[in-house]
């Protein structure tokens, strides 16, 4: 459909104007970008329409009476049928043509439909997107709320790529700092001793790690100078001591293989890993740059400042608000390093955007960062995006790392399986598939679904026992929906039925249902790049629950193998394997495997 309203809006702007060549020969002419679409509240309203509300004072008209002038202007046109709806100009597309134009297009693009405009470009080609997403503590396991993370940095990634951009995945590992240190404490006040390690307990190391973070927590509890001694081994491993590094390397390899075992499970991939480790350092050469330049000013105590009053407001007294950016000794703080690490990344792979996916806590220190980045001059800095996204939390209320109440990943992946194989066998199944495997790609698609219908700016209420149903709008039930097509498609061969070529399938295809349906998937790729525009999986999450429950109505309605004839069902064939096509292409998308049986 966005071929379609693109040429709808040139038709639009061509009457516009010619009305205003008419009645206005001063006002300056419309361009067909700036017609606003909408959708008809019913077909007979026509199928897209748009509001003349914005013209009625620069041409003294009302809209009603330019909307017929325009009308008028246009005429007998191949698009379909202009009319009059009050104050909106509409059409009521020539539904074979139309329909011919979709059809067509998915048939011959196959899995890439979606990816090409018009023109047969990729929109947002040429576009180099560097993602980063999940950033983990080695100190603990991944939670639910890194499970939305990952979800959202993954999928926005493949939108990205869907809509024609180049990508570059990156994870940066938060694996220094005191945080760090305190299960490497706990570890030798509990675990050492006993020689304990994952392997011995039965255990993944990043749960292992986990459990000692949330053993110094109790520890701390009783032992005031607990933080110190975490703080004095920070110290230890910065001076490179071997006792401490070498425990360090080996908790930390315990979480990241923890780590990266969740991540293949749940289909999230990296380009590159970079550790803070070796970028926590980077960015004082640039802050010491900024201050000669001065873009920065050494402040009364010694220390290396920037005003950011302009990006974030005055202070509670009306004072101008700054920024330390190199501590009066002379060491880095955290904003150092990301100044130095979008800079290596760069140097690293030339992006035109970064797009950092992570909660809506840091909203200041992003706003931060890239004024930061502007004032030194990065032209790339202006295209920097922070994708913030709110809170996942339980009715059971906020989690909290340090004393383990937070709901872990693996935990709830394992939930949720246990709770998909009951679902599959309470509604029995096909002998030939695999229960567990089934079972497990349910319950990612029930996780990944829930996580991603919701638009990225909101806080959310992640119910498990909603995200495993198989009705409504879940992920189950788009893969209920798959299945149920692939079975569909399988019987109608069966049955000697051939596809129709789009041509025959696109002039018997008339019925308000397939209508519907049709145009539903000519907007797939207008949902893709608005998708991709707005980083906003939700978009697409929404788009293929209208896509399913638009097929469901289609078949219930006409059905295939008892066609009133041949032509029909070999039409109605067709119709089918494309809204398959597009259905496969969405799911994955959003990160929910496709089933062909359940």
């Amino acid at each position: 459909m966005a071929d379609i309203k693109r040429l709808f809006k040139s038709i639009v702007a061509d009457g516009l104007n010619s009305v205003i060549e008419e009645i206005a020969p001063d006002v300056e002419k419309v361009q067909a970008d700036s017609i606003q679409v909408v959708t008809p509240p019913n077909q007979e309203m026509g199928d897209i329409g748009s509001p003349l509300f914005a013209y009625a004072k620069i041409l003294h008209t009302s809209p009603q009476k330019i909307s017929e002038m325009v009308c008028e202007k246009i005429g007998v046109n191949s698009l379909g049928e202009f009319i009059v709806a009050g104050p909106y100009i509409n059409v009521r597309l020539e539904k074979s043509s139309a329909s011919l134009t979709i059809l067509k297009a998915i048939s011959n693009e196959r899995e890439n439909y979606g990816s090409l405009n018009f023109e047969g470009n990729s929109p947002l080609a040429g576009r180099r997107v560097m993602v980063e997403f999940s950033s983990p503590n080695t100190n603990k396991p991944l939670h639910l709320g890194h499970l939305r993370n990952d979800a959202l940095g993954e999928s926005v990634s493949r939108i990205l790529k869907k809509a024609g951009a180049e990508v570059f995945k990156v994870d940066l590992i938060n694996n220094r700092g005191v945080h760090i240190c305190k299960s490497m404490l706990a570890y030798k006040l509990f675990h050492e001793a006993n020689g304990d390690t994952p392997e011995s307990l039965g255990m993944k190391g990043d749960h292992f790690v986990g459990q000692c973070y949330v053993e110094f927590d109790k520890y701390a509890k009783e032992h005031i100078d607990a933080v110190k001694e975490a703080e004095e081994m920070l110290v230890k491993w910065e001076a490179g001591d071997e006792e401490v590094r070498a425990l360090w390397e080996k908790m930390n390899k315990w979480t990241l293989d923890g780590i990266k075992s969740t991540y293949a499970r749940t289909g999230i991939t990296f380009d590159k890993f970079y550790f803070e480790s070796e970028t926590y350092l980077k960015g004082k050469d640039e802050i010491l740059r900024g201050l000669e330049q001065g873009v920065f000013f050494k402040a009364d105590d010694g220390s290396v400042r920037i005003d950011v009053t302009d990006v974030v407001g005055k202070g509670k007294d009306e004072d101008s608000h700054e920024k330390v950016l190199l501590r009066k000794d002379g060491t880095s703080v955290y904003i150092t390093q990301d100044i130095g690490t979008a800079i290596s990344r760069y140097n690293d792979w030339a992006f035109n955007q970064i797009v950092y996916v992570v909660a809506s806590e840091q909203n200041y220190h992003f706003k931060i960062l890239f004024h930061i980045l502007k004032k030194l001059g990065f032209d790339w800095a202006d295209n920097l995006y922070h994708l913030s996204y709110g809170l996942v939390n339980l009715p059971s209320g906020r989690m909290k790392s340090r004393e383990g109440t937070v709901v872990d990943a693996d935990d709830m992946l394992n939930s949720l399986h246990a709770d998909a194989i009951k679902a599959i066998e309470e509604r029995g199944r096909d002998g030939e598939v695999p229960v567990d495997d089934v079972a497990e790609k349910v319950a990612l698609s029930a996780v990944h679904y829930y996580l991603l219908n919701v638009a990225p700016s909101k806080d959310m209420l992640f119910n498990p026992e909603e995200s495993l149903s198989f009705n409504g709008n879940t992920g189950p039930y788009l893969q209920y929906m798959g299945a149920r097509i692939c079975s569909i498609l399988k019987k109608a061969r069966s049955a000697g039925i051939e596809r129709a070529t789009p041509e025959v399938a696109a002039k018997n295809l008339s019925s308000p249902e397939e209508w519907t349906l049709i145009k539903t998937l000519g907007d797939f790729p207008e949902a893709v790049l608005r998708a991709a525009e707005n980083f906003d999986p939700s978009i697409m999450a929404s788009y293929i629950y209208e896509l399913s429950k638009d097929f469901s109505k289609f078949y219930q309605q006409r059905p295939i193998v008892s066609a009133e004839t041949m032509e029909l069902s070999s039409a109605r064939l067709l119709l089918a394997e494309c809204t398959l096509t597009v259905l496969k292409e969405a799911m994955n998308l959003v990160l929910v495997p496709f089933l062909e049986k359940m």
